[in-house]
């Protein structure tokens, strides 16, 4: 072993004990490890900056960012609004679910498909009296299958093809992964649909700054239009198309005529309906049914571009200016610039205008303005920010925008017309230029310790093979591998991947390994493609631990799992796709 492999294995070591110590965040852990490359002079000066140019970076974010406006577009959610109310086994909801998150992570980043997801398992688990650790594994593992279908779909896909690429000049295509992925996910599928009784149940999620600041009774104003769907139909049919937890509490007809909200009054163009809910419920119960929020498109001026404009939470302090007042008679646009959107009083449900509303202390508003200004308005009007979750009511969705430039990208990569990470660049600043997210939105939409993380370890990786460390292990593991078949073979690599993902990460872990398979395959005479297609699975499917993976963390909480609980539902999963995706590797991709 030379100074150089030396070197680089110290790092290697160093980084996987830093990522069991948890102690210091995954992004962090990867600089310094980068630090230590250079330092040492197995990574040189000039290329230590290089990863974070490479193509997976861009790939990654901006994956991210249409994921982020596919999910803003709330279609999915349409979609399942229409389908749920029929549903109500758990076992038909976990199908339901998993299917879904399944389907979405073939198209968008598994993770942006889960997240997505998420708030419909739990209205799915309200409706049934179920508890959401029944829904929230499954749809995870479920997420992680379902990216295995495509290129864009997960990272470890992403990072394979380009270590294709450089390792043997030809990258894999957008669905050059589906025939292995597409069986290993139905399986998965068929699994979870039985095994999510291996969970416990009635587990309570641990509580979050935002359950804190949980203010579902926000009242607030919405308009029938021409282009909405109940113009000319009964409340009952508006109540129908609302979320469980938003009701309608009044109606105004030609701006001054008060009637009951009965079920069998029959909605006309301009009349503005009363609503009371949560305000993510709110949002999308007033786009599904394509009402105009009163009052959203009050026009603010900006100090900055249209996209500062935001909601916030505030609440009313005891010396605020508001006591007592209305905004009508304090003419809160006109002479603050400021639009209101929704008020909440504990124990009080309004029937009176937004406008007419008389404001006490403690009172939760809903105010729409220039994020730049609102500091100093806040300020002036004696109001109180809440801090912790992200209020969109107001913003409109642009429904199928997202879908149909996502589309094109896939297409246009698929014919090999542009390559990945130009199509989705190109995808990711079309859907903030036709207004699916606000810069801010997008670059909230990104993971930046993940990209960090990615641009500093794809030098670290380059010098395990260009030390010739790749090599050395290659060759200890070719001396085990003489004495098994090829499926014996893709089996070590698959559970290497498998085994070492927990601890360094997926995409981190397909850097480390997939240099050592390809050198494997090739003192073996068998085919490189075929052991980085099983890195490429192993590293996707750590279903043993939240922490492998970003959406078992993302569960994790909300779910009120345990560490332990992975491994009830995980262990058996992942023998599953042992023993199919090798022989599906073999068939698709043969060795030899």
């Amino acid at each position: 072993m030379t100074q150089a492999q030396a070197f680089a294995f110290a790092i290697l070591i160093g980084l996987m004990v830093a990522f069991v110590w948890g102690r210091l965040r995954y992004d962090l852990i990867a600089v310094l490890a980068l630090l230590a490359a250079v330092f040492t002079g197995i990574v040189p000066h000039k290329a230590a900056f290089s990863g974070f140019g490479d193509d997976i970076v861009i790939i990654v974010a901006s994956a991210l960012v249409v994921s982020a406006a596919i999910e803003r577009s709330g279609v999915i959610g349409a979609f399942l609004h229409r389908v749920a109310p029929s549903v109500t086994s758990v076992q038909a909801q976990v199908i339901i679910l998993v299917t879904t998150v399944s389907v979405l992570s073939i198209f968008i980043k598994n993770i942006g498909a889960l997240a997505m997801m998420i708030p419909v398992a739990f209205q799915m688990a309200r409706r049934s009296k179920a508890s959401p650790s029944s829904f929230l594994m499954p749809m995870a593992f479920g997420s992680l299958l379902g990216g295995l279908i495509t290129l864009i779909g997960t990272s470890p896909n992403i990072v394979v093809s380009r270590m294709r690429e450089e390792l043997t000049g030809r990258p894999f295509n957008m669905f050059d992964f589906t025939p292995v992925g597409m069986g290993l996910a139905a399986a998965g599928v068929v699994f979870l649909a039985f095994g999510y009784r291996l969970l416990p149940r009635g587990r309570e999620a641990v509580p979050t700054m935002e359950k804190a600041l949980d203010i579902k009774d926000y009242m607030t104003e919405a308009r029938i239009t021409a282009k909405s769907t109940v113009l000319g139909k009964s409340i009952s049919h508006l109540s129908t198309l609302l979320d469980e937890e938003v009701l309608v509490t009044g109606l105004v007809r030609n701006r001054v005529e008060r009637l009951m909200p009965r079920p069998d009054v029959v909605l006309r163009q301009g009349d503005i309906v009363l609503l009371e809910g949560d305000p993510q419920a709110l949002e999308r119960g007033i786009s599904r049914a394509r009402l105009e929020l009163e009052g959203h498109d009050r026009p603010t001026e900006a100090k900055g571009v249209d996209e500062e404009i935001a909601g916030i939470e505030v609440v009313i302090g005891p010396r605020s200016v508001l006591i007592g007042q209305t905004a009508k008679r304090l003419a809160l646009h006109d002479r603050f610039n400021i639009n209101l959107l929704a008020v909440s009083r504990s124990s009080k449900r309004f029937t009176e205008r937004l406008r007419d509303i008389a404001l006490r202390p403690g009172d939760v508003l809903v105010l729409k303005g220039d994020l730049v200004l609102l500091p100093t308005r806040l300020m002036e009007l004696g109001l109180l920010p809440l801090a912790g979750r992200e209020i969109r009511l107001g913003n409109p969705r642009k429904g199928l925008i997202p879908l149909v430039v996502l589309a094109g990208a896939m297409v246009l990569t698929a014919l090999g017309l542009l390559p990945v990470a130009t199509a989705f660049f190109a995808a990711a600043v079309l859907t903030v230029m036709l207004g699916s997210l606000s810069l801010r939105e997008a670059y909230e939409a990104v993971d930046w310790p993940i990209l960090i993380m990615l641009g500093a370890l794809i030098p670290v990786s380059e010098s395990i093979r260009t030390t010739g460390g790749a090599d050395l292990i290659a060759g200890r593991l070719a001396q085990i591998s003489n004495t098994l078949p090829p499926y014996g073979a893709l089996a070590m690599i698959m559970v290497a991947a498998m085994a070492a993902t927990p601890f360094l990460n997926n995409a981190a872990t397909v850097l480390v390994i997939a240099p050592i398979a390809v050198t494997l395959a090739q003192r073996l005479g068998y085919n490189p493609d075929a052991f980085l297609m099983a890195v490429a699975v192993g590293a996707a499917c750590d279903f043993l631990t939240p922490v492998g993976h970003q959406c078992n963390t993302l569960v994790l909480g909300p779910g009120g799992y345990h560490f332990g609980d992975y491994w009830k539902l995980g262990l058996p999963l992942s023998f599953i796709v042992v023993l199919l995706g090798v022989p599906l590797i073999m068939w698709f991709w043969p060795p030899v």
